[in-house]
């Protein structure tokens, strides 16, 4: 039986995004030289690149930047940061030209208050949903800025997130760590892994520095998940049979204008065999093709993607993308005796609403939160933390899923497969039958920690052209003149953001040249 040893020494293998980030959480809360605190050491291989392809996050990271102690102004600098205020889904339900629609990250106005849904079925039918109820999407089509210059660091007009460099996150992350947070940074290859009399991880041999002990071990390591997988064989559970996306090509793509508008949203448009995502940053936009190799081929897969770069004003002297090959899925455990699997080494599903760095957030969170005292309070935790984060993939895996359930295209295999039942998770198929009667709400989704809120749920169906069945209970009319006021109430916040937010690339001008104010 483990012992009752004092957790102290934290040592995570890997760095980039999620090992950084990991220590960041971990020595903002638990400081080496506070009473009881913890020593974080980093071991960081010099030969390895980082992924750099989730380049999106979520409004959490607002909070976990401002938690670890950073300065907003400076990450925009460091980070080649830009807002992001949602997402906007192009040819995923029909394909034509007009195919579109938004996922902002502002509740529907009035979404406690009204039945909403209700009140645009019956009075503005022809109306998208999105437009409708939130102020955000006429925000993102005109490219506005989701705060203004005056506004302090991390404050918000409107809800937001990031686009960021993921490259340039890590080192930030990095500088922070060492410089402000007291963080060990060890540049070295892990030989081997030595264990104790008991199973656990002992310490690991490097390849120059000897060996490096540890109480709890953070396998930040990628896909090859060196301490969870590879040391204690922890295997994954895969999800290919519901989420098809396999591989994906990746490249940087300047602006012909350095002066033009930077979008504040993703774009995700839908391809015959997968889709491509398109984000803006300062001085470029990370572009790239996520497919599935079962539907179509790398040629075919590249030939889209430069397409879609020549006829978005791309330059047409590019360099060829590169190329990622991941299995959609997840662990089977995430904490296995004195071993935490956090970002890639934990498993992951296709960049699809920029869950990679989220779940990071949320994991270094919970390990934060709930560290052990000792080793005998380990696998208590152990067995919070997985059933936690079993759960957290399992949501991730029906929202993602939900963008392709609904979709009316069948001009490829692809998107005929999707539709297939047997690729629905049984949960989510449960769902999309109740929510035929009356619309996503809290009580579907029943965790104080949900991973994604019920108004993503109704933007994401009611964007893809989803209707309950009209024998539905109908509205009172009272219920449908609340939610008109709404509506009126959404217009006129429209008109007075679209009036009073700058540019979006005028704020990130003028953060990186004055800054913002600091609380």
């Amino acid at each position: 039986m483990p012992g009752n040893d004092v957790i102290r020494e934290i040592v995570i293998v890997g760095g980039g995004s999620a090992g950084w980030l990991t220590a960041a959480v971990l020595a903002a809360a638990h400081r080496p030289d506070a009473r009881g605190g913890l020593r974080i050491t980093v071991v960081e291989s010099p030969d390895v690149p980082t992924i750099g392809v989730g380049e999106g996050t979520w409004p959490t990271m607002r909070d976990t930047l401002r938690g670890i102690g950073v300065s907003e102004s400076e990450f925009f600098r460091a980070c080649e940061a830009s807002f992001k205020q949602g997402s906007e889904f192009r040819g995923w339900v029909t394909g034509a030209d007009d195919d579109r629609y938004f996922h902002p990250f502002v509740l529907p106005h009035g979404y406690t208050q009204a039945n909403l849904v209700a009140g645009w079925l019956e009075r503005h039918p022809e109306r998208p949903f999105a437009p409708l109820v939130s102020f955000q999407p006429h925000l993102c089509a005109r490219s506005r800025a989701p705060k203004q210059a005056t506004t302090p660091e991390f404050a918000a007009v409107a809800n937001y997130a990031y686009h960021l460099d993921a490259g340039r996150f890590g080192e930030f992350l990095r500088t922070h760590c060492v410089e402000r947070l007291g963080v060990q940074h060890v540049v070295d290859h892990v030989a081997s892994v030595t264990s104790a009399e008991n199973g656990d991880i002992a310490a690991v041999e490097l390849a120059t520095r000897g060996t490096l002990a540890g109480d709890l071990f953070v396998d930040c390591t990628g896909m090859k998940s060196l301490l969870l997988g590879g040391h204690f064989g922890v295997g994954s559970i895969d999800q290919k049979h519901v989420l098809f996306n396999d591989r994906a090509l990746a490249m940087q793509v300047p602006y012909a204008d350095q002066q033009s508008e930077i979008a504040s949203h993703t774009i995700s448009t839908a391809q015959r065999s997968g889709w491509i995502w398109d984000i803006g940053l300062p001085s470029r936009r990370g572009i790239g093709h996520v497919y599935s190799s079962a539907h179509t081929d790398d040629e075919a897969a590249e030939a889209e993607l430069l397409t879609y770069v020549r006829r978005s004003d791309g330059p047409t002297d590019l360099p060829s993308p590169r190329k990622l090959s991941f299995r959609p899925g997840y662990r089977e455990r995430f904490w296995h005796r004195n071993c935490v699997a956090i970002g890639l080494s934990a498993g992951f599903i296709e960049p699809l609403e920029a869950s990679a760095i989220a779940l990071v957030e949320l994991s270094a969170a919970m390990l934060s939160d709930q560290m052990p005292v000792t080793r005998a309070d380990m696998d208590g935790v152990a067995r919070r933390f997985n059933d936690s984060f079993r759960y957290r993939w399992e949501r991730v895996i029906d929202f993602l899923k939900l963008h392709y359930v609904l979709t009316r295209r069948t001009d490829t295999p692809f998107w005929r497969d999707h539709l297939r039942a047997e690729s629905i998770p049984e949960r989510l198929q449960e769902l999309l039958a109740l929510w035929r009667y009356r619309p996503p709400s809290r009580y579907d989704l029943v965790r104080v920690d949900e991973v994604f809120p019920s108004a993503s749920y109704q933007y994401i169906l009611y964007g893809m052209g989803f209707r309950p069945d009209p024998s539905a209970r109908r509205a009172r009319l009272d219920e449908l003149d609340s939610a008109e006021g709404y509506f009126r109430e959404a217009a006129d916040l429209t008109c007075r953001m679209l009036a009073g937010l700058p540019g979006h690339r005028e704020l990130i001008t003028h953060i990186t040249r004055h800054g913002l104010p600091r609380i």
